[in-house]
């Protein structure tokens, strides 16, 4: 956020990127309320339109945050509409603050956008387990299991001596 002050300060112009950056160190940080009004800056002050990007920063700046009748409210609102990515952010929310009707009901959305991705199944079985719900979280990995949805396992990459090495968990 300096770097952008300073930025302000030597008129340098910032665009989507710059914004991307900037609610993305808003959302680590935790600045719920610099985070809003960056995003809201960005249109008003810079005439730069934001993009899917800026709106999954505020999405998941929101879950993190607790605020989850703000980040469903803002899924619903994008002007592209909602996508299995913003879902996703909201359900990863839900599972974090043990909201199990919020997450059931994101977990719906995804599986209508993208019936075969693994997360909403994954998370929303967590989030049933986290709340002590244990028939429920059965009968999501049983559902995952019958509609030939694989969890696809985990992997990183690091770059050694100008070699590549990946690594699958």
């Amino acid at each position: 956020l300096e770097l952008f002050q300073q930025m302000q300060v030597e008129g340098v112009e910032p665009n989507e990127v710059t914004f991307i950056g900037i609610l993305s160190g808003c959302n680590h940080a935790g600045l719920l309320d610099d985070g809003w009004h960056y995003f809201f800056s960005m249109d008003r002050d810079y005439s730069i339109t934001p993009t899917v990007e800026h709106f999954l920063c505020m999405i998941d700046l929101l879950g993190r945050a607790g605020r989850l009748d703000e980040a469903e409210s803002l899924v619903n609102s994008m002007p592209f509409g909602p996508c299995a990515v913003a879902w996703i952010s909201l359900l990863g929310a839900c599972r974090m603050h043990g909201d199990v009707e919020r997450g059931a009901h994101a977990a719906e959305c995804i599986f209508e956008i993208d019936p075969k991705n693994d997360a909403p199944f994954v998370l929303l079985s967590n989030v049933y387990a986290a709340a002590g719900k244990w028939n429920d979280a059965i009968k999501v990995r049983k559902t995952m299991k019958n509609r030939d949805v694989k969890k696809k396992p985990g992997h990183s990459c690091i770059e050694v001596k100008e070699r590549v090495h990946e690594f699958v968990a």
